[in-house]
């Protein structure tokens, strides 16, 4: 597989472009095929089999564009999906998990709290990574059942939005945390909103720059790095509406259109 071949990610929607921002300020070389499943968004309440079927769509839609590895870069499809993924195809696959790991190692209060979808919470990585590491620790969960609709819907910064995203965090304040874990790709974009809402004290942890170190670790060792210092190509395709995710890429680059498929 040639080097030059570019990586693909996929997500329920707009919410892997916060892996994509990280991709490109680290591995400023590589290319980038991105499909957004808007159309099926979001994957947070969909059965296993569903989102296992539709990551098997994105897959093979980023497979026909020659990339050469793929980030499943949404938190629910990778509890899902990624181990069928792994069994079923030759390529490597990239895929997301809570960061409870450094949470509970660094708590210094010993409590913390992850905000994920319900798809990740029920996924086995989602379990054995917190039984793992999170003994001893107060470990709060909350489902932030309206956080994706939120971003894809371009409502971050509507008074509504900041109303219910108060009231989903101020019960975890009480628990006296003071790492907040993001769970789903979607939510680094409600970072700005969070800060208005979390003492300074309690550090919000994004998982995108540990998942692209891990991509620059796989390409190393598969040896499928892009290292010609030339210009790189991204593409953008999405399955539903294209207007927000166009709005979103706009903050991050400057973009051409997104190609509905």
């Amino acid at each position: 597989m040639a080097n030059n071949n570019p990586i693909g990610i996929f997500d329920s929607g707009v919410g892997g472009l916060s892996i994509f921002k990280e991709l490109i300020k680290r591995l400023p070389y590589e290319s980038v095929v991105y499909f957004a499943d808007s159309a099926n968004c979001p994957y947070g309440p969909k059965q296993k089999d569903e989102i296992i079927n539709l990551s098997v769509k994105a897959v093979d839609f980023l497979l026909s564009k020659k990339c050469k590895i793929v980030i499943v870069a949404c938190n629910t499809a990778t509890a899902a999906a990624i181990s069928f993924l792994r069994n079923n195809y030759k390529i490597s696959f990239i895929g997301m998990e809570p960061a409870v790991k450094p949470a509970s190692i660094y708590s210094k209060t010993q409590s913390i709290a992850v905000l994920a979808t319900e798809g990740t919470f029920n996924g086995d990585l989602y379990k054995e990574t917190s039984e793992k590491y999170a003994k001893g620790i107060d470990l709060n969960i909350k489902v932030g059942d309206k956080l994706v609709g939120i971003v894809e819907n371009g409502l971050i910064e509507e008074p509504e939005s900041l109303e219910y995203i108060t009231d989903l965090i101020k019960p975890l304040l009480k628990k006296k945390i003071d790492k907040l874990v993001l769970g789903c790709t979607h939510y680094p974009f409600l970072i700005p909103a969070l800060r208005q809402i979390l003492p300074s004290y309690i550090e919000i942890i994004d998982p995108s720059p540990a998942v692209i170190r891990q991509l620059e670790r796989v390409l190393l060792e598969n040896n499928i790095l892009n290292n010609k210092n030339e210009n790189a190509k991204y593409d953008f395709f999405s399955s539903g509406d294209t207007h927000i995710m166009e709005k979103v890429l706009s903050s991050i680059i400057q973009q051409q259109e997104v190609i509905k498929v």
